[in-house]
């Protein structure tokens, strides 16, 4: 299985979007975004710096990136425009690089510092020169704030933008991933009514549902997963098992919509979490765990292979040999039964609260 580039880009943009970053710029290739403090705290590994904010309360610097989806053909837009002759480009040239893919100023100098030295920076003014005017004061930085005045730094750019390529199997994208699934294991979702539910006289009655997504590990020397997204309603108790399909065609948001009301609930959210741990447990003890018998099967021989192996050796006279064989023997039986034992385990991997409209 594989990602397309377009189909990174709408899992980071979701990722970015959700997170609340602020776009700066975007393009089918590219997009550059300065996270917002949420974002910096899972994606930049800069515990120290956010402890330093969390002690004296200043506001937060979050850093800013350029995630490039498709490089080959983004390094290429980047090397035409550099290539294009500069005295024929008019004013206002760096919009339409910026609408081919590339970010503005890519064509003199903004994409030669991002290219050519793996993309720390985009455009901007030189190192050295002075500030532009109605930029912040030295002096009025944090660290001037607390430890006097500290010579300021030359800078390239707007803030050092960095460039990432995002595509699948990089470190950036697993790791988007991973704080995605971090701050998503847990929901609470509203289902949206629409425009017309507002202008009505009387309010909906929304009915809340406990939905769990299991993952089914079956693993022996072979291993099988399944996902299982399961809903009980926590009024009447209904069990919905493929409870993606009721949610397919409907429209969520998680701020509860203007005139709705939610239905009281009959179940604890501890007793539909066990009514749905019931079902889910039924539904397993009816499959079919002919794969289980043939591991055990084979289980069995390697085993007696191993027993086969160090039969002999353990005769050995010598009794420090003898025990270093014995705890050898001990060791690769149980390495055996690891690796070809059937283990059944069940995990959550998402869970939530979905207030649905009741039918």
């Amino acid at each position: 299985m594989t990602l397309t580039p377009q189909e990174v880009r709408k899992q980071v943009m979701d990722y970015l979007e959700a997170t609340e970053c602020s776009i700066i710029e975007v393009s089918p290739l590219h997009v550059t975004v300065k996270l917002s403090p949420r974002a910096d705290r899972m994606l930049t590994d800069r515990p120290y710096y956010w402890g330093f904010v969390e002690r004296t309360g200043t506001p937060p610097e979050t850093l800013s990136f350029t995630f490039v989806f498709d490089p080959e053909k983004y390094d290429h837009l980047a090397a035409a425009a550099q290539a294009a002759p500069t005295s024929r480009q008019p004013r206002g040239a760096g919009d339409r690089t910026a609408a081919a893919g590339l970010p503005a100023g890519a064509g003199a100098a903004g994409m030669e510092a991002g290219a050519d030295t793996g993309g720390t920076t985009t455009g901007g003014p030189l190192a050295g020169t002075a500030p532009p005017e109605g930029s912040a004061d030295p002096q009025d930085s944090i660290l001037a704030r607390f430890f006097g005045f500290v010579p300021p730094l030359p800078r390239i750019g707007p803030g050092m933008i960095r460039r990432e390529d995002v595509t699948y199997g990089s470190k950036r994208l697993g790791q988007i991933w991973s704080a995605a699934r971090e701050e998503g294991k847990c929901l609470q979702l509203f289902e949206d009514p629409g425009s017309r539910q507002r202008m009505t006289l009387f309010s909906a009655a929304y009915e809340p549902w406990l939905a769990v997504c299991y993952k089914v590990e079956m693993s022996c020397d072979l291993k099988r997963e399944e996902l299982h997204f399961i809903g009980v309603s926590l009024t009447s108790g209904l069990i919905v098992p493929d409870f993606e399909a009721k949610l397919g065609s409907r429209e969520l948001t998680p701020r509860l919509p203007e005139n709705i009301h939610i239905e009281p609930s009959g179940l604890s959210l501890a007793a539909g979490a066990d009514k749905l741990e019931g079902y889910l447990t039924s539904k397993l003890a009816l499959l079919d765990y002919t794969w289980a018998e043939e591991a055990r099967e084979r289980l069995r021989l390697e085993l007696s292979i191993v027993d086969i192996y160090y039969e002999e050796l353990l005769k050995e006279q010598d009794e420090e040999k003898r025990l270093a064989i014995l705890e050898q023997y001990n060791r690769r039986r149980k390495e055996t039964a690891w690796q070809y034992e059937p283990q059944i385990a069940v995990s959550a991997v998402t869970y939530g609260l979905f207030h649905l409209r009741s039918t």
